[in-house]
Parts: C-alpha cells; sequence; structure tokens
C-alpha cells in the first residue's frame, strides 16, 4: 500500500514483531492511519534490538519467528519491559500456547487470522486499561456523533441504528475524516487483512451508510471517481 501518514510525536508507540511482510506492513499502515506511532521487527533479535531505541508503550509479538520465538522475546525482555503491556499474534490456538504467552506476562492472544480492526480495538482496550491511552472514545464530524464505548451513533442529534458492519465502517471513516480512502485499504481495515470476496461488498454497505447517514442533512460520505470514498463537508 503506497498510502502514507505521520503519526504526531507524542503518539503511542507500537512495536510490531512479526516475519511475514505483508503482514507487518499491513499492522504498520492500519495503526497509522489509526494515529499510532508504528514500527516494526522480522526477527526476535530485531525486536530486542528496536525495543531499547524504540521504547514501545505496547507490543505486538508474533510467537513463530526465525530465530527465536515470541515467549523467547518475552522472557528476554522481562527485566526491562515492565510497564509495557504484550499482545501475542500467532497461528496457534492451542490452550497450552495461550496459558503459556499470559504467564510470561501477556496481556492478550490474537489467533491469525485476524480482523485489523478487531487486534486495534484490542490494542486500544489494553491502553485504556494500563492509563496509556488518551484517546477519547467518542468521534465527531460535523453533526455527526460514535461512541466507540457505547456503539452509539448519532446525527444532529437523531438516533442511527446500524449493523457491525455499518459501524465499522463508518467508524473508519471517521477516523480518517476528508482523507481520500481506497476501496483495497477500506476493505483491509473493514473486512479483512486478506480478505478475497467481492470487491461490490463496500459498494453495498457505502449505500446502506448513506440512506441512515446522510438521510435528514446534507450528505458527508463521498464517493471519488476511480479511487475510493472520503468524509467530508458538501462543496458549497
Amino acid at each position: 500500500m503506497s498510502e502514507t501518514t505521520t503519526a504526531p510525536a507524542d503518539a503511542v508507540r507500537v512495536l510490531v514483531v512479526d516475519d511475514e511482510p505483508n503482514i507487518a506492513e499491513l499492522l504498520a499502515v492500519a495503526l497509522r492511519y489509526e494515529g499510532f506511532r508504528p514500527e516494526t521487527a522480522a526477527s526476535g533479535l530485531e525486536a530486542i534490538e528496536k525495543f531499547g531505541d524504540f521504547r514501545p508503550h505496547i507490543l505486538v509479538l508474533d510467537v513463530m519467528l526465525p530465530d527465536f520465538d515470541g515467549f523467547e522475546v518475552a522472557r528476554r525482555l522481562a527485566g526491562r519491559r515492565s510497564t509495557v503491556p504484550i499482545v501475542f499474534l500467532t497461528a496457534r490456538d492451542a490452550t497450552e500456547d495461550k496459558v503459556r504467552g499470559l504467564t510470561l506476562g501477556g496481556d492478550d492472544y490474537v489467533t491469525k487470522p485476524f480482523s485489523v480492526e478487531e487486534l486495534i480495538a484490542r490494542i486500544r482496550t489494553i491502553l485504556r486499561r494500563t492509563g496509556m491511552n488518551g484517546d477519547e472514545s467518542r468521534l465527531t464530524f460535523e453533526d455527526l456523533e460514535l461512541d466507540e464505548d457505547t456503539r452509539e451513533v448519532a446525527r444532529a442529534g437523531r438516533e442511527i441504528e446500524l449493523t457491525d458492519t455499518e459501524f465499522r465502517l463508518l467508524r473508519f471513516l471517521m477516523l480518517n475524516p476528508r482523507r481520500v480512502l481506497s476501496r483495497a485499504l477500506i476493505l483491509d481495515h473493514v473486512w479483512n487483512y486478506d480478505f478475497g470476496g467481492d470487491g461490490r461488498v463496500l459498494e453495498t454497505y457505502i449505500s446502506y451508510l448513506r440512506k441512515k447517514v446522510d438521510r435528514d442533512g446534507p450528505p458527508l460520505i463521498h464517493t471519488v471517481r476511480g479511487v475510493g470514498y472520503a468524509l467530508r463537508r458538501p462543496r458549497s
């Protein structure tokens, strides 16, 4: 993906450790769009080296690495990361692996394949729980409001009922106001990082959202021909 943005200097730092370049890059792009400051490492040794320089607030740590596993990374960093939570990321789903990860200080355990949205939601939950996330749960754009905690949506005070997919789609648009988002990027973030289905599903859900969100006011969800969609105020 070629779309990038720069996180603010005081953004939460996330070290993503995964030896699959496509997953590491996807997560880095997603985290950057969500306002985090990501850094990536492709091995256990590189993760340990970058930990000291990058000083992450949270680790997203793949268990299966080419040199030594994520559990060993956690063990070696134990004395240096007392306040740094870990989300273990792995294709393993055996109960004993999850128990081992949690006993090594892991705060969560996500099994591949996973939803990028779900992973980022879990990161936010951990950061809120540990007091490291200053982000508000309420998103606003013009007269449109979305509360991530209560999952309530309203426009000009009128409550809007959304399905789970509609909510996730609107949330992603509201996290990136005025930015033109490509269809591929939206599918990656809202559906699944390896989504291979019919891309027309996006057009369908955009249509659903417009009928609910733009019903009583100027349209906020705009099509950018040949590119994708953007949440922005109507041009006068």
